[in-house]
């Protein structure tokens, strides 16, 4: 079963996250306080742990949720595989995916500190259409 590993929020784009347990995310905006919210295309960002162990695989050391500025981290669902347009419903909360990867920001906290950032090549974009909390362990579905 997919699920959520961690919920993250940093104060400033582009920063690591901090994961923080539990988080309400509110419609056209993203999650409340985040640097990523409002109102546009990419106001909550996914990656999967699966990704993140990728890198670890590859020796990175001190890896953890939020390293990559993600919003949720997922365990047990391949996000970058999944259409645009797709929509998942995490705990209460319905999400659309509007964009899968990113032009990377070469200069960014996560490249320095990690030494590469995977989010451009497997981190999904949402935007929130049912707003509600997320927090660790909430299921995540595919809306029918």
């Amino acid at each position: 079963m997919a699920k959520v590993v961690s919920v993250n929020i940093s104060e400033k784009k582009g920063e690591i996250k901090k994961p923080i347990g539990r988080g309400l995310f509110r419609k056209n905006n993203g999650l409340e306080n985040d640097a990523h919210a409002g109102n546009w295309h990419r106001q909550v960002s996914l990656l999967g742990k699966e990704s993140i162990d990728k890198m670890k695989n590859l020796g990175v050391k001190n890896l953890s949720s939020g390293k990559f500025a993600e919003n949720i981290t997922t365990e047990g669902i391949i996000l970058y595989k999944l259409p645009v347009g797709t929509v998942l419903r995490v705990g209460d909360v319905s999400l659309e995916i509007t964009q899968i990867g990113k032009e990377c920001h070469r200069g960014c906290a996560i490249r320095r500190q990690v030494g590469d950032c995977i989010m451009p090549r497997e981190g999904v974009f949402a935007k929130v259409i049912k707003e509600g909390w997320i927090q660790e362990g909430d299921p995540i579905a595919l809306s029918r």
